[in-house]
């Protein structure tokens, strides 16, 4: 549960995406280098599955997929539901999707797990989690642009890499929701699979308020 929160709201951080303060950083002057922000490319019906690997334990598949939009209060957003096992060698998954604007205003996240309803989760970045987003975006820079092959084809990406040579990112505008065709990290790492045409929204159901219970009870 923290791990899948984790991801939705701090990828920017380990994944080179985005969140909430990505708003904050279009007037931000670093010597005028590139913006790593503007990478959310959504596309209804449209995205890609990832295989995301990490040290010491077997890769798994993860899917980002677009699934809607609709009017907010601050503009037009687009539903980005997540897919990934829920557990090592399960069939089950996990979603869990998010109303977001281009410029990453978050106003909602529902999730759902295998067997269980549809929940809305609480979603409240402080100014703390958007200063430290903020001084993690700053981190990245352009490197030049390089061919890349990987399992979902070649790609011609825009590199960046993070100051502290921690993490490396290739982006592609060919790529959406997020653009990202290859990520490695110290100990991680993702590369683009395959795309996806048609998706379908996986979260089924009526939308409850979020149950911590829920977490608690026994699987079935």
């Amino acid at each position: 549960m923290k791990r899948l929160r984790l991801i939705l709201l701090a990828a920017a951080c380990s994944l080179c995406l985005a969140s909430g303060a990505a708003a904050q950083l279009g007037g931000m002057n670093f010597f005028s280098k590139p913006n790593i922000a503007d990478i959310f490319k959504p596309v209804v019906g449209q995205g890609a599955v990832y295989l995301s690997t990490s040290e010491g334990k077997d890769g798994r598949e993860m899917e980002m997929t677009i699934v809607g939009k609709e009017m907010t209060a601050s503009g037009e957003a687009y539903w980005m539901e997540m897919g990934m096992p829920h557990g090592n060698g399960s069939d089950q998954k996990i979603y869990a999707k998010t109303l977001m604007t281009k410029d990453f205003q978050f106003s909602k996240m529902v999730l759902q797990m295998p067997g269980q309803g549809a929940m809305e989760m609480p979603i409240t970045p402080t100014d703390k989690d958007r200063a430290d987003m903020k001084s993690e975006m700053a981190k990245y820079t352009q490197v030049g642009t390089e061919t890349i092959t990987v399992p979902a084809g070649t790609f011609s990406c825009t590199h960046w890499k993070k100051a502290d040579g921690t993490d490396d990112v290739w982006t592609s505008d060919k790529v959406t929701p997020l653009s990202m065709v290859k990520q490695v990290g110290k100990t991680h790492s993702m590369v683009l699979v395959r795309q996806i045409t048609g998706a379908q929204d996986h979260i089924t159901g009526p939308v409850t308020a979020f149950d911590p219970k829920a977490f608690a009870r026994p699987r079935q």
